[in-house]
């Protein structure tokens, strides 16, 4: 459902994605992490058709989004990692309107709404200015928008900031649940102990580059030194020694 090929982004001489070749199938959750820096939102931005490829592809559902950004779009539901929400709509109101920009209208998507706000706890505040909601009940907003269509792929930037444990919890049973029916979730998350019980593949990047992917078992099976958490395998594919860091720090 998401394929690039060669995927590439450079700002002037500074190369932030290069080069990548990724696919994630059908019906997978897919986990993308990485240290600050590394090209993670960079890369999620360019399958979501908001930054333009320096040069690659990305293929959502076998349509190139540069050649058919419509089509392609057409398939996808995006989180970004920082809500903008109209706030001169209610929560509704945006719901409706995101609906509207795919084309679904009507009983159905009304339905769709009113569960996905009481799913979320926002049925009380589906009627009231989205200037007035907290930080956390426009995550929980923006995540209803991005569901409220019934996309193929849902791309994911850091989705459980801002969000109180039970409503971190639901989005973890939401999204199992969502690719158990054939659908994909990309997700990218500093969170490790959430990708690495909720992912079926991870990709760590560093350097705009991936330096694993695969299963736990197998990025178990490939990292060095017999490391078997993922916080392990993740610190040593992306050179923070940390232990040394320690002792500079203390030392100093």
């Amino acid at each position: 459902m998401i394929r690039l090929t060669n995927l590439t982004k450079r700002y002037g001489s500074f190369t932030a994605v290069d080069g990548i070749d990724l696919e994630v199938p059908r019906g997978e959750l897919f986990g993308f992490l990485g240290p600050n820096g590394a090209g993670k939102t960079t890369t999620l931005r360019m399958i979501a058709g908001i930054l333009r490829p320096t040069g690659g592809t990305v293929e959502i559902g076998g349509v190139d989004i540069s050649r058919d950004p419509i089509a392609a779009k057409s398939k996808l539901g995006f989180i970004p990692d920082r809500p903008f929400i109209y706030e001169k709509l209610t929560g509704a109101e945006f719901l409706r309107f995101v609906a509207g920009l795919y084309n679904q209208t009507g009983p159905a998507v009304e339905h769709r709404a009113r569960e996905l706000l009481a799913l979320f706890d926002l049925d009380q505040w589906a009627d009231e200015l989205v200037e007035s909601y907290s930080h956390g009940m426009r995550q929980k907003l923006i995540i209803s928008s991005a569901f409220v269509h019934r996309p193929e792929v849902i791309v994911v930037d850091e989705p459980m900031v801002g969000l109180d444990p039970k409503a971190a919890r639901i989005l973890k049973d939401l999204f199992r649940e969502y690719t158990r029916r054939g659908h994909t979730i990309m997700m990218s998350t500093h969170t490790l102990e959430v990708a690495e019980t909720l992912c079926d593949r991870i990709a760590i990047i560093a350097g705009g580059k991936i330096r694993a992917s695969g299963t736990m078992a197998e990025l178990r099976s490939n990292a060095e030194h017999g490391a078997q958490g993922l916080e392990d395998i993740f610190l040593k594919l992306t050179g923070d020694n940390v232990a040394r860091g320690l002792v500079e720090v203390l030392d100093a």
